[in-house]
């Protein structure tokens, strides 16, 4: 029966694991609840089955003989708000993107001096979706929307190699999930065609080629000024993303008995290598503005009309990766109900996050006409800088079977000012998180819960076809465990 049931909950998770929301960049704020409560920190001491994600060489602190097994379940509450200043005033809104959740699962067992098992767990993401009515529709009725998700299953193995040392490394299967809906105004899009501008980006290919000879010749029919670029690859599925990509990656840990009282650990999480992110269902529209060679009277404004051109094709997302990771802390038993932990992380953000990049590549369907075959490459730039996080808890043991956590977790905000995106505001920086543990049984229920305190950033645009952006960014999570000791 358990055989039956561990089996079914690992493929319910992989079938649902959903995107979600993270706040360190892209990577959640903790793994696990007992982790989590306590700021993140993780690195020193046996926080369960998280281990896969954090460190694993803590797995080697399971009982010998004894096995575990986790089921989590996760709210990520994420509340951004954009905003625009400009002539007139100012213009606001919020994204609906606002709640999200998602399982967690593992097992492990410890033999003598090895201990193993098997995990699969939510990395992290970001995204949001502000409805086409919005000052983000640019009054075409665009809906803007994005959601990144990474999850990984995760085998590891730790070894005791004396009584005081241990090192674990585990490998890990990825995969990544992208859904967009991006619309770029005239002003953005001209940007990133000219070589002596782009500023937030560049495009290129045999499509802007065509698209660009249709522009009118002195006067003569043909495209007066362009609208919007708008792309939309999205299935609308809260469990998978329109474009999908799967890969590998690895991890090797530490664990460092100093004295009865201080435990040291450390980890080095590889990047990934994912292969590109790429669905054959997807769109790209021009919206322009056009003479249709009517008779005065017969077009709204006199020759021209409002037009769009819908072209369907392929997406690649090239080179998306999470980034390599390091981790260094430290677990202080003060007193035997006090335990202190302390953590420091960084996220080398800058290797894997220089550039969002996208090719479109048309299909021959005839609603194409002579844009069939053509192709599009678009970059957006990032330039995110390397990370540090900052994370210390505390837990006491108020009775023998419950036990209160409570910690903080401080970063700066990765993403450089003049290329936040109001899609991708990756922003958030501290964080105040609490829980606890109860033993009911053979097991333990672990809580916990994380205010990410709200951060704001302005792209300050360039004063003329960009105006001026401003994100907010805050959240409330929770998280709730059972963990069962057999």
């Amino acid at each position: 029966m358990l055989r039956f049931s561990a089996g079914f909950s690992l493929l319910l998770v992989l079938v649902c694991a959903p995107m979600l929301w993270a706040t360190d960049g892209m990577n959640l704020e903790g793994y696990g609840p007992i982790s989590t409560s306590l700021g993140g920190a993780s690195m020193g001491y046996y926080n369960g089955l998280a281990a896969v994600m954090n460190n694993p060489a803590t797995l080697i602190l399971i009982r010998d003989g004894k096995s575990q097994f986790e089921f989590s379940f996760q709210k990520l509450g994420p509340t951004v708000h954009t905003s625009m200043a400009g002539e007139g005033g100012s213009w606001g809104c919020e994204s609906t993107s606002d709640a999200f959740y998602m399982p967690a699962i593992g097992w492990a067992k410890r033999v003598g001096n090895f201990s193993y098992g098997v995990g699969l767990f939510a990395q992290g993401g970001m995204g949001c979706a502000y409805p086409a009515d919005s000052w983000l529709g640019m009054d075409y009725g665009l809906t803007q929307r994005s959601e990144v998700s990474v999850g990984r299953l995760i085998v590891p193995l730790a070894y005791q190699v004396n009584p005081r040392f241990a090192l674990a490394g585990s490998v890990d299967f990825v995969w990544a999930g992208l859904d967009l809906q991006m619309g770029l105004s005239e002003g953005q899009f001209m940007d990133m065609t000219m070589p002596n501008a782009q500023q937030m980006g560049r495009v290129s290919g045999s499509m802007m080629q065509a698209f660009g000879a249709l522009y009118e010749p002195f006067g003569g029919q043909g495209v007066d000024h362009l609208n919007y670029a708008y792309f939309d690859f999205s299935n609308d599925n809260d469990f998978t993303g329109e474009t999908q990509g799967y890969g590998f990656a690895g991890k090797l840990g530490f664990l460092y008995l100093v004295n009865d009282r201080v435990t040291l650990g450390g980890t080095v999480h590889s990047k990934t290598y994912l292969s590109d992110l790429d669905s054959r269902r997807a769109t790209m529209t021009m919206g322009v503005n056009m003479d249709t060679g009517l008779a005065m009277g017969q077009a709204p404004n006199g020759n021209y009309m409002d037009m769009a051109f819908p072209l369907s094709g392929q997406i690649a997302i090239r080179d998306f990766q999470w980034p390599w990771t390091y981790g260094l802390g430290a677990a202080w038993q003060a007193n035997p109900k006090t335990m202190v932990a302390f953590d420091l992380k960084y996220y080398q953000w800058s290797q894997v996050m220089d550039a969002f990049q996208m090719g479109f590549q048309v299909d021959n369907s005839p609603s194409n006409g002579m844009f069939g075959g053509l192709n599009l490459d678009a970059t957006l730039f990032q330039d995110w800088q390397d990370q540090w996080v900052y994370a210390a808890g505390i837990a006491y043991q108020w009775h023998p079977s419950f036990q209160l956590r409570g910690g903080v977790n401080l970063t700066q905000n990765p993403v450089p000012d003049r290329y936040l995106n109001a899609l991708f505001p990756a922003i958030v920086e501290d964080h105040l998180t609490g829980g606890f543990g109860y033993e009911v049984g053979p097991g333990t229920i672990n809580v916990a819960m994380v205010y990410a305190l709200k951060t704001d950033a302005t792209n300050p645009g360039d004063g003329t076809t960009t105006p001026a952006v401003t994100s907010s960014h805050k959240q409330l999570n929770w998280t709730v465990q059972y963990n069962w000791h057999f």
